[in-house]
């Protein structure tokens, strides 16, 4: 299992349901230079699929009309993603959009007259082809006052704000809410339509829009509704103190939402709640926070963390949840009626593909990945509990070389966020089986901090960053050491985000790993008032900086370096405003002034995070190759020798 194994291996992603029928969209990359292309097949009961449109048309977001007949997608069309309509019994599809900036997403009408389609527009003007005109015909530069000015990848200054528009199906096309200048959920990195529901009549949609004021320090997402005529968007939710997200119809009056009561606090647990225009009504009081659900015929359907796994849940509001597909990791569901629901199901053995679920069980219905995985070799999986920092339980996932060894050399894998985890599941960019067959055993630790192991395990490591964490992975090498499950003097520690941070602070705490790779690592806390959204960092660091400098500073690993010996690795990529490229640039500045043997890997055309399979495949050989040089392992060509 290799990284051009993994490019190979078609990526299957969120199904569509209606009438019945399931529509998946499957990604494949054809060369090192491709960005992907996206196909939709039409996958029956059995399992068989048929190709509904060409392999080099990149089609993508399917959505099924209410009966089930027509399908619509976005398809690329001189260079912007445009809405596309087809219909299932025959014909060509047809471009519905042509809109200047393009479409984020699109949902169908309940009558199946037309859609309402996602996009950006300038708000001082009516037409966005002329917003688009004069927005482009100025200086490239940025000016703001905002707090907040760029978003992941990208600047956030040009007066651009989505805006939804009901399309007809001749093109037609209304702007639901002119003038608005408010920001809706940012469409970069997670689908924006999820945030919006239409009423069973069509007479009304609901999304979640921003509702703090400027310079937007505290950002806020409440849930709206606007008239399907158009009209000023009303705020139905004042007097929440957090956020509304995922509105999704019970019936023509109640609404189900997702809301987060702590605004600065990402992990802050998801309750349900039902809106009945009247009042709000806690639906669903959990220690695990609901994700990605969907009304069913029967109820409700969701996916939730649940130690190191993401189970899928049914529920009825009065009832508690039940599991309705346990292990490994789900995502994606779409209720198919009949009292089955599609998603998208894999483990830390096996890439995503389709499942269907009922009460009586599940069964795979695709099978796109089965034969570049034919005969591929991959490591057992395991499962680790030990005693971790102030003696609590932690859990660990073991990956093993295919070939297993007597003690191996040990990789840490350490996760980002910090309030994520290390899942059963199928990882792209840092796929543990890789790494295990060149002859590692990966050790995923989910160290405090980690969310699917209750809000109080999640919420421990406020204000002291590298504590709990740092003596829950060292507490993890001295088990697999004690052991002797593992060769000590072949360690290493990897990770990305806040997986670097605890990468960089471990080596200022000690110096028995050969080797590390810190990818966007934070290495200076002050330097993160530079990041793309700044809200929180009391409640991370304990202070703000200019409040308490010295609590900031105790957890900075740059103020700590004096003991640092630690062969390092430092990779980042030059779009990355999440954690701004000048924290990698001053870690490797640090080691190389301390004379400690550094590598640095700098991408300019990469963000957080590295996605073209070209620089995925260097990252790859970079990565390994660093191991390799201070721990051994099995031979890895460099892409291109």
């Amino acid at each position: 299992m290799d990284a051009e194994t993994l490019w190979r291996i078609p990526r299957v992603g969120a199904p569509a349901a209606a009438g019945g029928r399931l529509v998946v969209p499957v990604t494949r990359y054809p060369d090192p230079d491709s960005k992907g292309v996206t196909r939709l097949w039409q996958v029956e009961a059995g399992g068989d699929a048929k190709p509904l449109t060409c392999p080099d048309s990149d089609s993508t977001r399917p959505a099924l009309d209410p009966t089930g007949t027509r399908l619509a997608f976005l398809r690329r069309v001189d260079g912007t993603r445009q809405v596309h309509v087809m219909r299932l019994d025959g014909g060509e599809a047809v471009p519905v959009t042509d809109l200047p900036w393009g479409v984020h997403g699109h949902a169908w009408l309940p009558d199946g007259s037309g859609l309402v389609v996602l996009a950006d527009t300038h708000p001082d003007f009516q037409d966005p082809r002329e917003a688009k005109e004069v927005v482009e015909s100025q200086p490239d530069v940025h000016v703001t006052e905002d707090a907040v000015f760029r978003y992941w990848d990208t600047w956030l200054t040009g007066g651009r704000v989505p805006h939804l528009f009901r399309c007809d199906l001749d093109g037609t096309l209304r702007d639901l809410m002119p003038g608005w200048r408010r920001w809706m959920r940012w469409p970069i990195v997670r689908d924006p339509m999820a945030d919006v529901a239409i009423s069973p009549d069509g007479t009304r949609l609901l999304f979640c829009a921003d509702v703090s004021p400027p310079p937007h320090r505290d950002i806020r997402w409440h849930l709206f509704q606007v008239d399907m005529e158009g009209g000023e968007p009303v705020d139905l939710t004042p007097d929440i103190p957090g956020h509304a997200l995922r509105p999704r119809f019970l019936s023509a009056t109640d609404v189900l939402y997702g809301r987060q009561d702590v605004p600065d606090y990402y992990a802050d647990l998801v309750r349900l709640v039902v809106f009945d225009g009247r009042e709000h009504r806690l639906a669903l009081e959990w220690d695990s926070s609901p994700e990605e659900w969907e009304v069913t015929d029967s109820g409700t359907v969701f996916v939730a963390e649940d130690r190191g796994r993401r189970h899928l849940w049914e529920w009825s509001p009065g009832e508690e949840p039940a599991v309705l597909a346990r292990g490994g990791s789900f995502a994606h569901p779409a209720p198919l009626g009949d009292g089955r629901t599609a998603a998208v199901h894999s483990t830390l053995s096996s890439p995503p593909e389709v499942v269907v679920v009922s009460r009586g069980g599940r069964s795979h219905v695709t099978s796109f990945t089965t034969d570049t995985m034919e005969g591929v070799p991959l490591g057992r999986v395991e499962e680790m509990v030990f005693s971790g920092g102030r003696g609590d339980p932690v859990h660990a996932w073991l990956i093993h070389p295919p070939a297993e060894a007597s003690k191996p050399p040990l990789v840490h894998m350490i996760h980002g966020g910090p309030h994520s985890a290390s899942l059963d599941g199928w990882h792209w960019r840092w796929n543990p089986q890789v790494f295990a067959s060149d002859g590692y055993l990966v050790c995923q630790v989910n160290f405090h901090g980690s969310t699917s192991f209750g809000a109080g395990f999640a919420e421990s490591i406020h204000g002291a960053w590298g504590d709990l964490p740092a003596i829950d992975v060292e507490a993890a090498t001295d088990r697999l050491v004690e052991d002797g499950r593992v060769d000590p003097d072949r360690m290493a520690i990897t990770g990305g985000s806040y997986g670097g941070y605890l990468v960089a602070w471990l080596t200022t705490r000690t110096d028995r790993y050969a080797c590390a790779v810190a990818h966007a690592p934070v290495v200076d806390l002050p330097g993160m008032y530079a990041t793309d959204v700044t809200m929180g960092r009391r409640r991370n660091y304990g202070a703000e900086l200019f409040e308490d400098p010295d609590r900031v500073l105790a957890w900075s690993p740059n103020v700590h370096f004096g003991a640092v010996s630690t062969p390092t690795l430092v990779v980042h990529g030059e779009k990355d405003y999440r954690v701004p490229a000048s924290q990698g640039l001053e870690l490797y500045g640090l080691l190389k002034a301390k004379g400690v043997p550094a590598r640095l890997v700098y991408y300019p055309d990469e963000n957080h995070w590295v996605l073209t399979p070209r620089n995925s495949l260097h990252w790859h050989s970079e990565v390994l190759g660093w191991l390799r040089r201070w721990l051994g392992g099995s031979s890895y060509a460099r892409f291109g020798d």
